[in-house]
């Protein structure tokens, strides 16, 4: 069995948690389970007590903490001791979210997914016990299946579907709840987990607040300027070519961000296949574990686009890169901070910001655009080259208004050459196994690159886009009666890779479905039901003009 020298660690995670003063939350963020249970936390995940590592970081203590481990601490070495005897009697397992949800046959898709809404709804709530969840607010929607709270960059997509639902009420709320954790913790955490709060995700509050109208833009503004301090916190002191936390200066003086983590030891919700990882491959594990990390704050966890040989996860080095979906949404946040000093006559902020994205997009079309790729890419800083590969995430200025129309035929040529396929998008064109990775698409980068074509004059592209992934959605869900987190679009079927099982549920998967379908008409027409059949994808994915 693996040892661990558990005293050491804890303190390591003690004195990594601390962050920097100049970012100190209001409210210190609580111990994840790893800091609180110490060795018992990493005997149940090194010895395998349940198949998916975050099962246990979600548990819920049925007892005080201090007494839980009091009593490990006297049974741990007795005969006949039972590991998971005492997990089932100290703590309160969760259950997937949506577990209990059956489709009706025959049920068409648009009735499942508002019935589903429903089933991923959540209201704030007290656990009962010691867990690792934050606290909400008010409601919120939650992915489903493994994903039991409510996370950041999903949420973006799932409001795009309420408010095409006509559940502006929930879009409403689950703006009040990220607000209300900037107020606590300096930024939104990745998830509205303790183990998550070291990190953000891809930072979409500011397409949110588009989403609200310029009521909420005024109301939010003090979170969306503190989101954009968090982000950009040490850039003021910075020397040419070094990085602190999220920002790098290049060595020409320009300031762009990459992906981090607070912390640089495994993930309480992926603990052993982190150590596993970071044992396999001969570099200093606490530099793989930040890499690891760095790469769930993008949300491609994981993916050929971070690793240093194109294939294999341990030479991962996402904190080498300058990411272009990332500043291609801080450019975003710049703008919609602009316009917001703008309409509350704060000259001096709307100068500031509006000189800041003009920056930002003059460096991003310097770095991430590539002449001979015709595409946007990610810029390797510490190497000093633009990544040779070309990934869905080459919409994302698109998306944002950042590219000029030849820009927009360029990104669009090099999807049709590298990543089209008949039932979407795909992620990347490397079939590494990773679940960011060939052959799998996501809901959200199909959304991100649909409306970024479609308002670039790429409308052709965007709907055969659209009608792949809406027929592929279809079939699969024609023939289970579900919809899941990412599809095959290459093959077709369920998607696959990574370090869990497919996850039904899904919230950003049915909210891109439903926006879909409302956007184009002669999809919108067909009907689409739950009938357990063999339900045959079709060779070519229908065009839509």
């Amino acid at each position: 069995m693996f040892q661990h020298p558990f005293r050491c660690f804890a303190a390591i995670v003690a004195l990594q948690f601390a962050l920097p003063a100049a970012l100190q939350a209001r409210d210190a963020p609580p111990l994840p389970p790893s800091q609180i249970y110490g060795e018992l936390f990493q005997r149940v995940q090194v010895e395998r007590l349940f198949p998916d590592s975050k099962t246990f970081a979600d548990a819920v203590a049925r007892t005080e903490p201090a007494e839980i481990l009091r009593r490990y601490q006297a049974a741990k070495d007795q005969p006949g001791f039972s590991l998971r005897d005492f997990v089932a009697e100290n703590f309160e397992i969760p259950a997937p979210a949506g577990g209990d949800f059956r489709t009706t046959p025959r049920e068409e898709i648009r009735a499942h997914i508002d019935r589903l809404w429903g089933a991923l709804t959540r209201e704030p709530r007290e656990t009962g016990g010691a867990s690792s969840l934050l606290p909400m607010t008010t409601r919120f929607v939650v992915p489903g299946g493994r994903f039991r709270e409510l996370y950041y960059w999903d949420s973006y997509f799932t409001m795009v579907g309420l408010q095409t639902s006509g559940r502006d009420d929930l879009v409403a709320d689950m703006i009040e709840n990220f607000a209300r954790l900037i107020d606590r913790y300096g930024h939104i955490p990745n998830g509205a987990r303790s183990y998550q709060v070291s990190r953000s995700q891809p930072p979409f509050f500011a397409a949110m607040i588009g989403l609200a109208g310029d009521r909420a833009l005024l109301e939010r503004l003090p979170q969306l300027e503190r989101e954009h301090q968090f982000w950009m916190e040490g850039d003021g002191s910075l020397s040419r070519g070094q990085a602190y936390r999220r920002v790098v200066m290049l060595a020409d003086g320009t300031v762009l961000n990459r992906y981090w983590d607070d912390l640089a030891i495994p993930r309480d919700e992926s603990y052993l296949e982190d150590v596993e990882t970071a044992r396999g491959g001969g570099r200093p594990e606490a530099e793989v574990y930040r890499e690891l990390r760095a790469a769930a704050e993008s949300g491609w966890d994981f993916s050929s686009r971070w690793f240093a040989d194109g294939k294999t996860l341990s030479t991962i080095h996402t904190t080498d890169f300058i990411a272009v979906d990332l500043n291609s949404l801080l450019y975003q946040l710049e703008v919609t901070i602009a316009r917001g000093c703008k309409a509350a006559k704060r000259a001096d902020c709307n100068d500031q910001m509006t000189a800041r994205a003009k920056a930002r997009k003059a460096a991003m079309l310097t770095y991430l655009w590539d002449d001979k790729l015709g595409t946007f890419v990610d810029y390797d800083w510490r190497a000093g080259r633009r990544s040779p590969h070309v990934t869905a995430a080459a919409a994302f200025p698109l998306f944002v208004g950042l590219a000029s129309r030849e820009q927009a035929r360029g990104v669009a040529q090099s999807f049709r050459q590298t990543l089209l396929r008949p039932h979407g998008l795909l992620t990347t064109a490397i079939d590494t196994g990773q679940q960011w990775d060939a052959p799998n698409g996501w809901a959200p980068l199909q959304w991100i690159a649909i409306d970024g074509l479609r308002r670039n004059g790429e409308g052709g592209l965007a709907a055969e886009i659209a009608a792949g992934w809406v027929e592929e959605n279809a079939r699969v869900y024609c023939k289970t009666g579900k919809l899941v987190e990412k599809y095959n679009v290459r093959d077709a079927g369920e998607g696959a890779g990574g370090e869990y099982p497919v996850q039904d549920g899904f919230g950003w998967t049915n909210a891109v479905l439903v926006k879909l379908l409302a956007i184009y008409p002669q999809l919108a027409r067909r009907k689409y039901e739950f009938t357990g059949d063999r339900c045959a994808a079709r060779a070519n994915a229908l065009t839509l003009n």
